[in-house]
């Protein structure tokens, strides 16, 4: 975790330079975001808040994401990272966030969505941004190599802003 509390140090220090906040939604990183984040000291001046929604019924209470949408797409899909990040701004006090949803393992795999495959979603400036990558390793692996991605795209993000 070492790499992702660098990271979030580093996004720490943008935000703070361009008075935003930082809302999280998260899935298969049950929290691991929002836990790396506040381990930067003096975090609570940038990072407004996290939604650990980690079943399809909690995104859908928490976040407001369709059930149909998710019917229509699947959990694990571009789509509903993209509304799960959309979401958290418009829960939270935040112009910034992350989502994250996957298959950690290591079982849930389904056709044409394998262990190990990721949904990122980042609302920054306006703007969503999707990802889908699919990581190696076991679900400890997973769940750490997610983590880190997620948090390097949003650092290259907020710092073009």
């Amino acid at each position: 975790m070492q790499k992702a509390t660098e990271l979030a140090t580093q996004i720490g220090e943008v935000l703070k330079s361009k008075k935003l906040l930082l809302a999280v939604a998260e899935s298969c990183t049950g929290g691991g975001v929002a836990y790396a984040i506040t381990e930067v000291a003096g975090s609570s001046e940038w990072f407004d808040c996290g939604f650990v929604s980690y079943s399809n019924s909690s995104k859908t209470e928490l976040l407001d994401i369709p059930a149909a949408l998710i019917a229509q797409h699947g959990a694990v899909s571009e789509e509903i990272a993209a509304a799960m990040a959309e979401s958290a701004i418009a829960h939270s006090e935040a112009k910034v966030s992350l989502s994250t949803t996957g298959i950690a393992g290591p079982t849930g795999a389904v056709p044409g969505k394998p262990v190990g495959t990721v949904c990122f979603g980042w609302a920054v400036g306006g703007i969503t941004h999707t990802e889908r990558l699919v990581f190696s390793g076991d679900r400890h692996a997973v769940r750490e190599q997610t983590i880190v991605h997620a948090l390097d795209k949003l650092l290259r993000y907020v710092k073009a802003l």
